[in-house]
């Protein structure tokens, strides 16, 4: 015998999850390290360059791309992102798609007057699919087909 413990599911666990099964991150776990990101971002943008604005842009698409599927904050809370599908790390591919709804709030905030309106009505639109999700989802993992994962539950699954 291997060890692993095996999930039995019932028809309705099975509509729930569909065809993979990984048990959701802690919310405030996501929120921090998303947060911790966002320090990153902002950090950027004070260096005193012109090009600080698509830096950070920058930043924010591609973070989750790094140290296999770990932006920094990621990598402080102990996150990680994968494609259940095919049980692999995120790439840059799957981190641009993820957080392409961010990135257009990140635009939109620097609209005059409404801009930051219409920035935060997307984050918390973000948020509250991600609260209300069984599998933690956004629409941006929802776009990647990824999935928000605690780094350790990971590892220990796949051994």
């Amino acid at each position: 015998m291997t060890g692993r413990k095996v999930l039995v599911l019932t028809e309705q666990d099975e509509e729930v999850v569909g065809s993979w099964v990984y048990p959701k991150a802690s919310i405030l776990h996501r929120f921090i390290a998303k947060f911790l990101d966002f320090l990153v971002v902002a950090a950027i943008y004070e260096v005193p360059l012109q090009i600080t604005f698509l830096a950070g842009l920058t930043y924010l698409l591609i973070a989750d791309g790094f140290a296999e599927g770990r932006s920094i904050g990621k990598q402080l809370i102990g996150l990680q992102i994968i494609t259940p599908t095919t049980r692999k790390k995120a790439s840059f591919k799957e981190s641009i798609l993820r957080n392409f709804p961010l990135a257009i709030a990140y635009l939109i905030f620097h609209i005059p007057y409404v801009g930051w309106l219409f920035s935060l009505m997307i984050v918390g639109f973000e948020m509250l699919l991600m609260i209300g999700s069984p599998k933690g989802l956004r629409v941006g993992d929802e776009l990647a087909k990824t999935q928000v994962l605690d780094h350790a539950v990971f590892e220990s699954l796949e051994k």
